[in-house]
């Protein structure tokens, strides 16, 4: 019989009086023993439970990963030694040359790498694989809240990418065309203001454009006037810079001190996005507009959405992850979009001729528009082209990264890739790949997006006598190029693909060319050692000699992220290599911004 309830019967007993204490603290003591026995047995079997389960999972991953073709682990840690050496790129490489379009790479005894080159097999992948990194959403959330926009799961984000992408693509492509001569003229005074400070990081010049770019496109004017602007995007640049580190804690870090340094700036950062929304309404309250009103670029494009100005003006974790979403676009948009702004850049000043080209096409296309004050970028296909160029040539990231959390990623090849390991494509090496590019991937060729068509493009309003540009007209009258769609091909990768893909490209490439059009029809852009060469060129074209004293030291992270090359003379072209060439003439060279006088 169980001892306690003998204890109670005897309890009941007259006789059990007649017990004595030693017999008591026996019982009292056996039965503390059986119970902590039995907490230790449930205990043990619930652990045991536990790490048998943790250990079939390991074992399972070992026996799906070991079908994966790739380079044997030289240690239990995986090759994260060989990675701390050497470029991922460079080993991404080697590891496809040698074993095929599929490879994997351990990063640890638990987390695999799989690296897929083939264009086919990655079109596959990425629509099959919605998800994205755990990391990655757990450093978004940390740094700016609660989002819809970039959690991990596919199936929290898919209602919001939706929205965004029906907000994006219809509203604001009409109104691209509107907002950036306004935010070239603002960033130009400002680079005249800076001029006197010395040189201005022409990397962080790019970020800047790119930033009131999107900023006057989501806020409108408020956002060009907003005297916090500087601090909100080095407060949000910041922020971001350390999310992934503190992300990595499996638990949070409450005893460190700099985790908490962290969350006050994350807390300032939500305070400035809230000044700047109340700025917005305030400036649409003032001109006595309505929500629903079609307000064009005024108070932006947060304000004129009735569900967005709800959830602003709704319960605390409505607003709270209205604000996540606006602050994780903004710092995603702008790192990206900045990247693309400051290749355009370095490709426009190392090929002068397609920045001349481009500048008579833009001359033109204004020349033939019935609104000669907005740029109409459709008519300038080799504008376009350059920025796809650019985009293919130097890529925002060097790896497009995706993830099936919850099951099993089955391939048509046969290859199983087991669930919650990190998918990844190359970019630099399927993007400069000779089977999907031709002989000259590695090189920059803006008219590979270009079709070649015998129609003369000559209109009545077009005058042929433009100074300096006779010859471009001539050529052009010959024939005309339109604009291939990139996305044909399945090796287009800079906003990637599949369900996961930027939904923000349509106005990404719109609100570049426009910003493009409008810089490059007032400025030429080049290399200080090359400013005596333009002031001739200017003097010839009865163009303005004075030049805008803007320097843009190029920063050597841009010559880091150049220094992946194809090596020609290679038997496949498909290995990168460190070439210098470029990167040694950037890092002693300045960028100019000469004024035309048009």
């Amino acid at each position: 019989m169980n001892p306690f309830l003998c204890f109670v019967l005897q309890a009941w007993n007259p006789s059990s009086c007649q017990v004595s204490s030693m017999e008591t603290s026996r019982f009292l003591r056996d039965y503390a023993v059986w119970e902590i026995n039995a907490f230790l047995w449930i205990s043990l079997i619930t652990i045991t439970y536990f790490l048998s389960y943790k250990l079939f999972k390991l074992f399972k991953l070992w026996n799906q990963a070991c079908k994966i073709p790739g380079p044997p682990s030289p240690s239990f840690y995986g090759h994260f030694t060989t990675l701390s050496k050497q470029n991922l790129t460079e080993v991404l490489s080697d590891s496809h040359e040698e074993y095929g379009s599929i490879v994997k790479l351990w990063l640890s005894p638990k987390q695999l790498l799989v690296s897929i080159k083939e264009p086919e097999i990655i079109k596959e992948m990425l629509l099959k694989a919605k998800d994205k990194l755990p990391l990655t959403g757990k450093a978004f959330n940390l740094a700016f809240g609660r989002s819809t926009l970039f959690a991990s799961s596919f199936d929290k984000v898919e209602s919001r990418r939706e929205s965004l992408a029906s907000e994006l693509n219809v509203r604001l492509l009409d109104r691209a065309n509107l907002i950036p001569t306004k935010a070239v003229d603002h960033i130009m005074a400002e680079l005249h203001q800076n001029m006197t400070k010395g040189s201005i990081n022409c990397k962080m010049t790019s970020q800047h454009m790119a930033f009131t770019l999107l900023g006057a496109t989501i806020f409108g004017d408020t956002f060009l006037s907003w005297s916090k602007s500087t601090i909100y995007e080095e407060l949000l640049m910041m922020v971001a810079k350390d999310a992934c580190f503190w992300a990595s804690y499996s638990v949070i870090p409450f005893w460190k001190q700099g985790f908490w340094r962290y969350r006050r700036l994350c807390t300032e950062l939500k305070w400035l996005a809230q000044d700047l929304v109340q700025q917005c309404s305030k400036y649409r309250q003032y001109h006595h507009m309505e929500p629903s009103a079609n307000l064009g670029m005024q108070a932006g494009v947060f304000l004129q959405d009735n569900i967005s100005l709800q959830e602003i003006n709704g319960r605390l974790n409505v607003r709270d992850e209205s604000f996540g979403n606006i602050m994780s676009l903004l710092f995603h948009g702008c790192l990206t979009t900045g990247g693309l702004i400051n290749n355009m850049l370095m490709r426009l000043v190392t090929h002068p001729e397609i920045q001349h080209k481009i500048y008579s096409e833009i001359i033109m296309a204004k020349k033939g528009s019935e609104d000669k004050a907005q740029p109409v970028v459709e008519k300038m296909p080799l504008l376009l082209a350059t920025i796809y160029e650019s985009a293919r040539v130097m890529p925002a990231g060097h790896l497009l990264q995706r993830c099936s959390l919850k099951h099993d990623l089955r391939l048509k090849s046969g290859v199983i890739v087991p669930a919650g390991a990190i998918l990844v494509v190359p970019m630099q090496l399927v993007q400069t790949d000779d089977s999907s590019w031709g002989n000259d991937a590695g090189k920059f060729n803006p008219y590979r997006f270009l079709s070649k068509t015998e129609k003369t493009s000559a209109s009545p309003n077009m005058d042929a006598s433009i100074a300096g540009h006779a010859e471009e007209l001539k050529d052009q009258r010959k024939c005309t190029f339109v604009l291939k769609d990139p996305n044909k091909n399945p090796a287009f990768l800079p906003f990637g693909s599949g369900a996961r893909a930027c939904v923000c490209q349509k106005f990404v490439i719109q609100g570049v060319a426009t910003l493009f059009a409008s810089l490059l029809e007032q400025y030429e852009v080049c290399l200080t050692n090359n400013l005596s060469i333009i002031c001739t060129l200017n003097t010839r074209k009865n163009l303005n000699p004075s030049t805008i004293a803007t320097r843009c030291l190029l920063h050597r992270e841009w010559t880091n992220d150049c220094s992946v090359r194809l090596r020609s003379g290679s038997k496949t072209n498909s290995k990168p290599s460190t070439n210098y060439s470029m990167s040694q003439d950037f890092l002693s060279s300045e960028l100019v911004f000469a004024r035309r006088n048009n």
